[in-house]
């Protein structure tokens, strides 16, 4: 005689297997890993003006006049600068444009101007390693070459100011100006009161 009624039905547990995903965590770790080891940062290198005491803020603000300029960045996307000592600063200070400006008369064209010499063998030494084959070795005589011609005798020392109304892309700006035009000694020096007082002249309006 057979047993009526319902059936009992066996259950199934539900399990994930996360065994796979242990592999794949493992893998995305050792990618990042070497992606973060070949992915360096992008630095550039900046000349800041000297602290020590036995140097007196004349020479430690003025290069040879011959060699010299002062760049002032304001408010607006404003740029001025002058060439010489700061005592012409008032006959000399002219207006210009970042970049190559609308007629050609920019910032840009007026560091290549005054760093002519080093800008041509920039430009013939970045010909002559066109040709050659690229590794560490000519990588290093590249470096070593470029900051040889960028720091020879003669080349302007350029002493960048920029007021409180100035932005930081301003400053980056002119700083990717100094790389673009060969300029290998430059500082970042205080906005003075007597720069504030110059430019008041030529219509500058700054914060109280």
């Amino acid at each position: 005689m057979t047993k009526t009624g319902a059936s009992k039905q066996k259950k199934m547990n539900a399990r994930v297997d996360f065994t796979p995903m242990v592999d794949m965590i493992m893998l995305l770790v050792t990618f990042f890993m070497l992606c973060t080891t070949l992915l360096k940062p992008q630095t550039m290198e900046i000349a800041m003006p000297s602290d020590k005491e036995d140097l007196k803020d004349e020479e430690r603000n003025q290069a040879k006049a011959s060699e010299a300029m002062t760049i002032l960045l304001t408010g607006g996307d404003r740029l001025f600068y002058f060439e010489g000592k700061t005592e012409n600063a008032r006959e000399n200070l002219k207006e210009t444009q970042y970049g190559k400006g609308g007629n050609g008369d920019g910032i840009r064209n007026v560091l290549r101007a005054k760093n002519h010499v080093a800008y041509k063998k920039i430009l013939d030494l970045k010909k002559e390693f066109e040709t050659r084959d690229i590794n560490e070795n000519s990588k290093k005589e590249y470096k070593e070459r470029l900051d040889e011609i960028k720091s020879e005798k003669g080349t302007p020392t350029v002493i960048i100011k920029a007021a409180d109304e100035a932005t930081y892309r301003n400053l980056i700006d002119i700083l990717d100006e100094m790389s673009l035009c060969g300029v290998g000694k430059y500082v970042i020096d205080k906005f003075s009161e007597s720069d504030k007082e110059l430019l008041k002249e030529k219509g500058v309006k700054f914060e109280q």
